[in-house]
């Protein structure tokens, strides 16, 4: 089901885009220089528009990924943390079962064989 959500949402997404691009075929002259926007050496000319527009989109998506990311770090470090102080745990209990089994083993039973009356004498 989250996956047809999904198609669907991009298909619809397609919809809109396609059509912007057609529309926006024009080139447009991008200048990096703020202080002399008529300086030809940081002037990108003739680039099409909505790979412009799309070149925004996907910076915003990315940045607001890596904000996402970092934002949710003190949840990964404690999950992290959480997760070593489980296995050191799980650890622990193993190596007490192999103790537990070898003294077990070393002692003969702990408890008296099924079927035999240990009031008996």
């Amino acid at each position: 089901m989250t996956r047809f959500l999904k198609n669907i949402i991009l298909f619809v997404i397609a919809l809109v885009l396609l059509p912007l691009s057609v529309a926006n075929r024009h080139g447009v002259n991008i200048s990096l220089n703020p202080f002399d926007p008529q300086d030809p050496r940081l002037t990108i000319t003739d680039v099409p528009l909505f790979w412009v527009m799309f070149c925004a989109i996907l910076a915003g998506i990315a940045i607001g990924g890596l904000g996402a990311w970092a934002k949710q770090g003190k949840w990964r470090r404690e999950a992290r943390v959480k997760r070593n102080e489980a296995d050191k745990w799980h650890r622990e209990a193993d190596q007490l079962r192999a103790a537990v089994a070898d003294q077990a083993a070393s002692n003969g039973p702990a408890l008296p064989a099924p079927g035999k009356d240990s009031r008996a004498a």
